[in-house]
């Protein structure tokens, strides 16, 4: 039999952390097996379902790179589908229709509540085999009364529910709109999955599911629910834990590569392997070796294997990255050095893309402005001097490399009698703005020499007035 598995995403808004790492192990699944990997927008719940959320929801598979066989299907367009399984129900006799009044069904709950039972429907209009005029109803399933489900999880191991425990669920409501746990029986039958794969808060759900697709006549899927991602507090990850749009991690110069490989780690190992490439998790990966508590989402931990796949990428693979964000901002990248070259300068400056596209764009804009503490701090009367030196050997070079720019500086340095740091840090916050650069050589042949003197011009400048405004 063919694996399929699927990702079934409700629309109500973005594809987070949780979402991706359940459509990732989905997707993993079906990739080592050859199978087919479906993906499904459960968009049944109309007040909340948005199509901007869907649209989220493709773009984050887009930026991860999980491509589907099948879909999107949408099961708002599947409702003809779903009635006939309703109407499959009623007739076999594992479905029926009830007609208690909201004010009946509260008073029961209100009753279980205060004598500390669990609510639960009593099963009055099981038995009913006329309609009631003039009253709405819904579709309820009949729960076997006696026994239990037992199903073997590939994640957490055998899981036994008793039938006590469930009521008669809710299948079709009033207004004629299916419920969940029917919706997803009913497309999973039809869509052939194999494999159900998705979060353990769905853990509950799954003896329902499991009545229904029984009473089908349906062979039943293999189930593997996973473990909640955590907060650094040990609950479940939410908006105050810093999660986001898994395409703001794409903003925040995430490599979808590395966010693959880190996900791959939040519930699932092999060995002690840390990083890894789309082709190892695709070999490596078993729905068996995924733990069963929960994994807490580490940032810092993120940072580091994102920096550790940017090393891994060649200089040309790096500078292509670099030029299309520089492009993105508006910079032209024919208005700078090699982007490959500058990517290499800076790829151990930098965690993530963004970092070092925020490094990179004084190397493309004319326009500079000094940082205020570090231009208050090295910009000084005492570097007048300094710079007006340099200004005159960076306009008569002829050799613009980072060898031949290092020798210039360290004559400067021995031609004025100071250290090298005197003219370091100086020529830094001229060149960059701020305190902090690769090294200064390598930095002055990046900015290019025209450039390079038109910013040590600046600097002087700017120590001619503040020695100015001193003096008055």
């Amino acid at each position: 039999m063919k694996v399929r598995t699927r990702f079934a995403p409700s629309p109500t808004g973005y594809l987070h952390i949780g979402g991706a790492r359940t459509a990732l192990f989905s997707w993993l699944y079906a990739r080592k097996h050859n199978g087919d990997f479906v993906l499904r927008i459960e968009d049944t719940d109309r007040d909340r379902s948005t199509a901007e959320s869907v649209q989220a929801i493709l773009d984050g598979m887009e930026w991860l790179g999980l491509d589907y066989d099948e879909g999107p299907y949408f099961q708002t367009k599947r409702y003809d589908l779903y009635q006939q399984v309703i109407d499959q129900l009623l007739k076999t006799g594992h479905a029926y229709r009830c007609y208690c009044s909201k004010e009946r069904l509260d008073k029961m709950r209100e009753l279980a509540t205060a004598e500390k039972r669990k609510p639960r429907y009593d099963g009055s209009c099981r038995d009913k085999t006329e309609p009631v005029e003039g009253a709405p109803s819904v579709v309820r399933f009949r729960t076997p009364d006696t026994g239990s489900v037992i199903f073997n999880d590939l994640v957490k191991g055998p899981i036994e529910i008793d039938n006590a425990e469930l009521d008669d669920l809710v299948i079709c409501r009033s207004d004629g709109n299916p419920t969940y746990n029917l919706t997803v029986v009913a497309d999973d039958i039809d869509m052939g999955i194999t494999h159900v794969v998705r979060g353990d808060d769905h853990i509950n759900n799954t003896p329902r599911q499991i009545h229904i697709c029984q009473a089908l006549g349906a062979p039943l899927p293999a189930f593997a629910h996973l473990p909640m991602i955590l907060g650094d507090d040990g609950k479940r990850m939410s908006k105050r834990h810093g999660a986001v749009s898994v395409t703001q991690y794409s903003e925040d110069g995430i490599l979808p590569d590395a966010m693959l490989s880190y996900l791959a780690r939040l519930g699932w190992s092999h060995g002690d392997q840390e990083l890894f490439s789309i082709a190892e998790l695709k070999e490596y990966f078993a729905l068996e070796d995924c733990q069963r508590s929960g994994s807490v989402f580490d940032k810092t931990k993120l940072l580091w294997v994102n920096q550790q796949h940017m090393a891994k990428l060649s200089k040309e693979q790096l500078g292509e990255l670099l030029e299309t964000e520089l492009t993105r901002l508006g910079l032209r990248v024919d208005n700078g050095p090699d982007a490959g070259s500058l990517a290499e300068l800076l790829r151990d400056r930098s965690q993530t893309m963004k970092e070092m596209v925020q490094q990179s764009e004084i190397y493309y804009r004319d326009e500079l402005e000094f940082d205020p503490k570090a231009a208050a701090k090295h910009l000084r009367p005492v570097a007048f001097e300094v710079m007006q030196a340099l200004n005159v050997k960076l306009k008569a070079c002829t050799a613009w490399d980072a060898d031949s720019l290092k020798t210039v500086l360290e004559n400067v340095a021995t031609e004025l009698e100071v250290g090298f740091g005197k003219i370091g840090q100086p020529l830094r916050v001229a060149l960059t703005g701020g305190s902090a650069s690769p090294d200064i050589a390598a930095t002055l042949e990046m900015v290019g020499q025209a450039r390079s003197v038109q910013r040590v011009d600046q600097a002087i400048e700017f120590i001619r007035e503040r020695r100015e405004a001193s003096a008055g």
